[in-house]
């Protein structure tokens, strides 16, 4: 099979399943049990059946549930995710604003994670029962054990109000402003504007958040790179490769750890998936104006256009980070090019 043929098979796979998501979103925001009327009307305008009917009419309330579906639908091929009823704005220009802030915690966390993890993982096989493999082992296991909420104010109470040795809340310090927009990433805009000051600010603010992050999703990478590698230490090929004198660096660098990557890296497309769509409750904690702190107020104010759009978005990532994966599998395992 060559990658054309996989590429094809992989987005005629997805299409259902992106349209079966679309009805799901749909059907969640749509039957919570909550009234948006008494979420978004002021109190003495809930007596009103004028603007009460006028309310439904704007928003679309006041159709079946299937005819409310399909212009849904409709607009969303046409690239428009609706107007959030919170901040009357379009769903699209809210979540673009909001989103780069997302993807910049979580790519710093899933870096960091990955360079614990992976490096946790390495030690605790190659020494395997030895004193280096129990204590990598506790750090993984303290890191996936302890709730994210719980690590997040431990760190924020003690590096920040105690210690005042990392920066707060937010993306930048209150007297700073933020970068020229390129691509809404202040680390990123930062740099490409030169000004190394917002640069370490930025970056500075993102260290709690994001190692907060990277703790727990290295716990769960240790333990998968762990497995893995000492599952692949013991086959044959490993003996052959030290018997022909290859130094035991060569030996699990080019070949232990490349054949062990396939678990290692649906494990962290997974995990960059959930740091992306999860963030919810650091973001909150951080007060740091994420994808995920918009989708909290938005549900505490029933915008079920907004909510619909970002479940969307969510479930878009997870189809988009495991269509990578898939990807990565068929350069990682030959045994695809050959089914």
């Amino acid at each position: 099979m060559n990658f054309l043929q996989y590429l094809t098979r992989r987005i005629f796979f997805a299409t259902p399943l992106i349209l079966g998501i679309t009805v799901m979103s749909f059907l969640i925001a749509n039957l919570i049990p909550a009234d948006p009327i008494i979420a978004n009307l002021p109190p003495n305008a809930l007596n009103d059946e004028d603007t009460i009917a006028a309310f439904r009419k704007k928003w679309g309330l006041d159709k079946p549930l299937h005819e409310q579906y399909l212009t849904y639908l409709g607009n969303l091929l046409q690239g428009d995710m609706g107007t959030s009823i919170k901040t009357r704005k379009p769903i699209a220009d809210d979540i673009s604003r909001r989103l780069p802030a997302t993807i910049e915690l979580a790519t710093l966390g899933i870096i960091l994670g990955i360079g614990i993890g992976v490096g946790l993982g390495l030690v605790s096989a190659i020494w395997k029962d030895t004193w280096a493999d129990y204590v990598a082992r506790v750090i993984a296991l303290i890191g996936v054990s302890f709730p994210v909420f719980l690590t997040a104010l431990i760190f924020l109470n003690v590096f920040y109000v105690q210690l005042g040795i990392a920066e707060g809340p937010g993306r930048l310090d209150i007297i700073m402003r933020p970068p020229p927009t390129v691509t809404g990433m202040y680390t990123v805009d930062s740099l490409l504007a030169g000004n190394l000051k917002t640069f370490r600010s930025a970056l500075a603010h993102l260290v709690l958040p994001a190692t907060t992050l990277a703790l727990y999703i290295s716990g769960i990478i240790s333990r998968i790179t762990r497995s893995s590698l000492l599952e692949v230490l013991n086959q044959d090929y490993m003996r052959t490769a030290r018997a022909k004198g290859l130094r035991e660096r060569y030996v699990i660098g080019l070949h232990g750890l490349r054949n062990s990557l396939i678990p290692v890296v649906t494990v962290i497309g997974l995990s960059y998936a959930n740091l992306l769509v999860g963030s919810i409750l650091i973001e909150i904690i951080f007060a740091y104006p994420g994808i995920g702190f918009y989708m909290f107020r938005a549900s505490t104010s029933q915008d079920f256009p907004a909510i619909m759009g970002v479940s969307l978005l969510f479930a878009f990532i997870y189809v988009g980070v495991n269509f990578v994966v898939d990807i990565l599998y068929f350069f990682l395992d030959p045994r695809i090019r050959v089914s």
